[in-house]
């Protein structure tokens, strides 16, 4: 029944879902906005689960003295902080979740994303080594962006900066059109496997 069960509920909110896009008349409209609404409800019990692993994995650092400990209080002072906050004086602008949302919160992440550029360069250099014609050509391709991006481009040839545009527009957009579409493919597949329980490896130990 452990089985049974989770596979059978799974497999009718699938198709009541996959009802509802194809057919948008009750009653399934109306049971796809329920599942909706539940889903809703799963996610926020599922923001509390992650809260709770949150104290749990560095209180537990804390008292094990484990490597890198001393981060662990600053982040749950920073997270019961923010929460506190939130909380009391609410999320509006010049309350003071958001002042230490934009003074403390907004910096880091911005940090983060600039260390994040060296690693990016790091890999670009290691990717754009012309060992084959592929390397060659995503090299050159780069190459023409990179100045078309800076007005250094336009002084050396009036063209980069409109082969920068043709490049972004055309050859990048069929690139990322393409995996979306491998991606949508691959979830729709997923969610297939799941629903007709011939993926079973969410399910954990249950049997």
């Amino acid at each position: 029944m452990r089985l049974v069960i989770p596979l059978a509920i799974t497999f009718t909110a699938g198709m009541i879902m996959i009802l509802n896009f194809f057919v948008p008349h009750q009653p399934f409209k109306f049971l796809g906005e329920n599942l909706q609404e539940w889903y809703m409800i799963v996610a926020s019990g599922a923001i509390f689960l992650g809260v709770m692993n949150l104290m749990h994995v560095h209180s537990r650092k804390i008292r094990l003295k484990q490597k890198n400990w001393k981060y662990s209080p600053v982040t749950i002072i920073g997270f019961l902080l923010m929460l506190v906050t939130g909380l009391i004086y609410g999320v509006a602008e010049n309350m003071p979740f958001d002042y230490l949302f934009m003074n403390m919160v907004a910096p880091m992440s911005a940090t983060m994303f600039s260390l994040l550029a060296f690693f990016v360069a790091s890999a670009a250099f290691r990717a754009f080594r012309a060992s084959n014609w592929r390397a060659t050509l995503l090299l050159t391709s780069a190459f023409l962006v990179m100045l078309g991006q800076v007005p250094i481009g336009a002084m050396i040839w009036d063209k980069i900066p409109l082969a920068k545009v043709w490049l972004m527009s055309i050859p990048n957009t069929a690139g990322q059109r393409a995996v979306m579409i491998g991606a949508a493919m691959g979830v729709v597949s997923t969610s297939l496997r799941m629903i007709f329980g011939i993926e079973r490896s969410w399910l954990g130990g249950a049997d």
